[in-house]
């Protein structure tokens, strides 16, 4: 064995760390030395085998030194890298605490549901309860127990998506009036009680500018003794005058006919542009229909099993999407159920 010049291959590797630039030529360099294979130290320890015991003593020394440095230089060069790759890292991100931020967009809730919790927190602010009902509906609660039998006419006013009876059984559809909540809600409550009923309903009709086959109304049901369209009419003040935001606001009845009230009336509001001027929001006529509404029909209280003689109750629905337009100046029902946030951003 020729001997071995460990002074040499000490300065080898040296010039071998110095050269190394990336924890990938790291791992090269101490597979290159420590290999079981192949290193050049595994090498060196099995060359020294048929050495006298004087030589071994010093190969053995030396190799062993050679490692330790070697072992030593790696953990100080991976360490030296690691920090040029943290300093490269902040160069390359640094950020500039003087340059303009980005505008970050942040999201708003949709003017219907502005309407809704508007409209729930005023009613709930006079002590309403909010109830709710499903939206796949019975026959009975959404026509039968609201004194809409079958062969009633007012239902031709209602054109309703009924569901298929092989699916989901005879006699379920779509609910066309959240007054179906009312009925279950009185089903299970004794009065007195003051709800409102805020919910999406649905109509096979056509759509158009005024029209879509699904929208929100909001209802309220108040039962109690002695209730009478004075009472309605107070409420319905108070209610619009906080929805509109104008004290001013004056609210009056036009005879109509609903099925589930006794008497039933057209609301309308004075126009809160205008207040009764007349103005192209209200077509000249100072007022704007804004919903129906009337005393609760008995056979409707009837119904529930609700004592007639002892209680009486009125009820108002108003569609929201109406109210909405009407506030907002929109013009177009369709627009709120696109997504063009051209018309959405403005709310």
């Amino acid at each position: 064995m020729k001997d071995i010049d460990f002074d040499k291959l000490k300065k080898e590797v040296e010039a071998e760390l110095q050269s190394i630039k990336t924890q990938e030529e790291i791992e090269n360099f101490r597979l290159k030395y420590f290999s079981r294979k192949s290193g050049v130290l595994n090498d060196i320890l099995k060359s020294i085998k048929g050495l006298s015991i004087e030589k071994k003593k010093e190969y053995g020394k030396f190799a062993n030194q050679l490692k330790i440095y070697i072992e030593n230089e790696i953990e100080i060069k991976k360490e030296s890298l690691k920090m040029e790759h943290i300093k490269n890292l902040e160069e390359e991100e640094k950020i500039d605490i003087t340059a303009p931020g980005k505008k970050v967009f942040s999201g708003h809730i949709h003017p219907l549901t502005h309407i809704i919790r508007k409209s729930v927190d005023i009613f709930e602010s006079m002590g309403f309860e909010v109830a709710s009902g499903p939206e796949v509906e019975t026959e009975f609660y959404n026509f039968d127990a609201l004194n809409i039998p079958a062969s009633h006419p007012s239902r031709d006013m209602q054109d309703t998506f009924w569901l298929d009876p092989k699916t989901v059984g005879p006699g379920f559809l779509m609910r066309t009036q959240t007054s179906s909540v009312q009925v279950r809600y009185m089903e299970k409550n004794n009065p007195p009680f003051r709800i409102v009923c805020p919910g999406r309903v649905f109509r096979k009709e056509a759509t158009d500018a005024t029209h879509e086959m699904q929208f929100y109304q909001i209802e309220c049901l108040v039962v109690a003794k002695d209730m009478s369209l004075v009472h309605l009419k107070s409420v319905l003040e108070l209610f619009f005058k906080k929805l509109l935001e104008n004290e001013k606001i004056k609210v009056r009845f036009r005879p109509s006919y609903f099925p589930f009230v006794e008497p039933g009336v057209e609301v309308d509001v004075i126009c809160f542009k205008c207040l009764g001027k007349g103005c192209p929001l209200c077509k000249k006529t100072g007022w704007i229909e804004i919903g129906g509404a009337g005393m609760v029909h008995p056979k409707v209280l009837d119904s529930a099993k609700i004592d007639t003689s002892e209680f009486k109750g009125f009820a108002f629905g108003m569609g929201i999407e109406r109210v909405a337009m009407i506030k907002y100046g929109v013009g177009d029902v369709r627009l709120f159920y696109n997504t063009d946030m051209r018309m959405l951003k403005q709310f």
